[in-house]
């Protein structure tokens, strides 16, 4: 069989033998069994890399000159920033950070999980009347809502109060020293 280009396909037998699959068998009018051609028009385009001279390709294991400067910039730029993940500054504003956020998640999950537990197992208790038609029920609904705001708010208060000011100088610092190496652009 010949590709859409004229130039002959591989040897009889092999994934690109007619009778596999480059040729369907189809009747014609009067009921005998006839060839269709399958022209496929990337069957015959190589695959990158494939077949190409090797004129103007540097040898195996080369890396080009600008590829080469970029990684070695990224790799300067990398130990900065783990040199100031290691640094105690950066340390401190972490502390700061779980000394809050752990306590407080735990604190709101287990606030949450007290009152859905409360409102499956106790459904007597939620369901008593507070003033009205209020009941234990939506004053703990209500009470979820306030303390998800005065969580939020206490952490931006905690952030802009004990860590703002130091990550900012960690980002200055950052800035600084990257800025020698070709990065902190802005």
């Amino acid at each position: 069989m010949q590709s859409s280009n004229g130039h002959p396909r591989g040897g009889e037998g092999g994934p690109e033998s007619p009778d596999e699959n480059h040729e369907r068998i189809a009747p014609d009018h009067a009921g005998a069994p006839t060839v269709l051609p399958y022209d496929d028009p990337w069957y015959d385009e190589l695959a990158s890399g494939w077949g190409e001279s090797d004129a103007g390709r540097l040898p195996a294991g080369s890396v080009p000159q600008a590829r080469q400067e970029r990684e070695d910039g990224a790799r300067a730029m990398a130990d900065v920033y783990l040199e100031v993940q290691r640094s105690a500054a950066f340390q401190e504003v972490r502390s700061r950070y779980r000394r809050f956020v752990v306590p407080a998640v735990a604190a709101f999950f287990a606030w949450y999980v007290a009152y859905v537990v409360t409102a499956t197992t106790a459904p007597g208790f939620m369901a008593q009347p507070v003033a009205g038609a209020v009941n234990v029920a939506m004053l703990a609904g209500l009470g979820q809502f306030l303390t998800t705001f005065l969580l939020t708010w206490a952490y931006a208060r905690h952030a802009r109060l004990r860590r703002d000011r130091a990550a900012l100088e960690l980002r200055w610092d950052t800035q600084e020293l990257t800025r020698g190496l070709g990065g902190g652009r802005s």
